[in-house]
């Protein structure tokens, strides 16, 4: 028995290491596997963000009618991730409580940036004089943002402009 116990000791003394042929993973980043995590984005906030930056370049050019389709996919795309984060947060609740945690983070960016994305199309709409437009867009900013945020005192001061509403908002 105490044999056993001295053979570890043997091959210390000896510079045998037991590990040596053992193969090392590598130490790369784990998001570097997933997909939607690397710089090919298609279905992310990012992606989004990126819709908004190139309407914005199409409006300071002019284009007017690309940029409403870009804002437009902008939208749509936030609208879809906050309705699958949401589902999601919703199948995780009491199974396990770091997943409805980061589903509700990642679905208040999307929302945020969907209010960003309706935000852009008002001011299209405004500029090009079709307030019925426009109108549905800042009620559902508001509804998405609630009344009391920067957003949503924005949208509904645009609602007071176009005469939709005529009681002035004070907010806290």
């Amino acid at each position: 028995m105490k044999f056993l116990r001295m053979i570890p000791i043997i091959f210390i003394f000896l510079g045998i290491p037991p590990y040596m042929n053992l193969s090392y993973a590598e130490s790369k980043n784990p998001n570097e596997y997933k997909v939607l995590s690397s710089t090919n984005k298609k279905l992310s906030i990012s992606d989004v963000q990126e819709y908004l930056m190139k309407g914005d370049n199409l409006v300071e050019n002019g284009n007017f009618e690309q940029a409403k389709q870009t804002y437009d996919k902008a939208r749509n795309l936030a609208k879809q991730l906050a309705g699958f984060y949401r589902d999601l947060n919703g199948s995780f609740k009491g199974l396990d409580a770091r997943i409805p945690l980061e589903m509700e983070k990642k679905g208040r960016k999307s929302i945020k940036i969907w209010a960003q994305s309706n935000a852009r199309l008002v001011s299209l709409y405004k500029s090009k004089k079709q307030p019925e437009v426009a109108v549905p867009l800042l009620v559902e900013i508001i509804r998405l943002m609630t009344p009391n945020s920067p957003e949503g005192k924005e949208a509904y001061e645009n609602l007071l402009q176009l005469g939709f509403v005529d009681t002035t908002y004070k907010g806290f």
